[in-house]
């Protein structure tokens, strides 16, 4: 059995010295800074290569966006594994009671009437985060 993404990344920071919180916090603005950076890197080289291949290259970009996505998460100090699954409950909701679907002519599904968003506060709340103001 292999380890999860959220293990795989815990592994690497602790490994270099990187920044890995337990429960959900801000971080300082400059490592904010600095994670988005890498993920728009990463999410830049993963567009591009979407486009011009090949498929094992695509493979690895697509790995890369992950792989900061979760590190992201783990210097936030969040369960990223957790929101994943609350953002899927939310998603299965766009499907209709009698299993229709939405789509805009792209292909990409909409919400319909029995959509429920995701409650990404109360997910991170269950793993000790207050938000600013309730302190």
């Amino acid at each position: 059995m292999s380890a999860s993404p959220a293990d795989l990344v815990r592994e690497f920071h602790r490994a270099f010295g990187l920044d890995a919180r337990d429960e959900p916090s801000e971080v300082s603005p400059d490592l904010a800074a600095h994670r988005g950076e890498l993920l728009a890197e990463e999410a830049r080289e993963a567009g591009e290569v979407a486009v011009t291949g090949p498929l094992d290259r695509l493979a690895h970009e697509l790995a890369d966006v992950v792989y900061v996505a979760y590190g992201t998460a783990l210097v936030h100090g969040i369960d990223l594994d957790a929101v994943i699954a609350e953002v899927h409950r939310s998603n299965m909701t766009k499907l209709g009671p009698g299993g229709e679907v939405s789509r805009r002519p792209d292909g990409k599904v909409l919400k319909g009437d029995h959509y429920e968003a995701p409650d990404v506060a109360a997910v991170l709340r269950r793993q000790g985060w207050t938000p600013r103001g309730e302190a």
